[in-house]
């Protein structure tokens, strides 16, 4: 069986989606979905993504880990934690999120990149 390789760069994404203060790119590889975040100081979900639909939480499950800054995943059940470069997160639906600090922030999502902010 012969395997063709694929070789992708966020730098030239399969799909951007822009909205005030961030954006969202995608990469398709071997069927799945690959997202990278980058939000800059001040973006929140619901203002900046939630708003434009009516949403007021995200109901997408995201999977990642955090490359630079940090941000907050505030749950609707009322757990909040704080997320910092190097950590890899599982967020259920359910929740807002906010970047903290003066720095951009940057993840990338193995898991719900196909439905966000889409």
């Amino acid at each position: 069986m012969n395997v063709d390789v694929i070789l992708k760069r966020f730098d030239t994404p399969d799909d951007v989606r822009t909205f005030e203060k961030g954006k969202f790119e995608t990469v398709q590889l071997g069927g799945m979905t690959i997202g990278r975040a980058t939000y800059q100081p001040g973006w929140k979900w619901s203002e900046h993504v939630g708003a434009a639909t009516g949403a007021h939480s995200c109901q997408v499950e995201h999977v990642g880990m955090v490359v630079s800054g940090c941000a907050t995943a505030a749950m609707d059940g009322g757990d909040v934690i704080e997320m910092h470069a190097g950590d890899v997160y599982y967020i259920p639906p359910g929740h807002d999120s906010w970047v903290v600090g003066d720095e951009p922030y940057v993840s990338l999502h193995f898991m719900g990149a196909d439905r966000y902010a889409a």
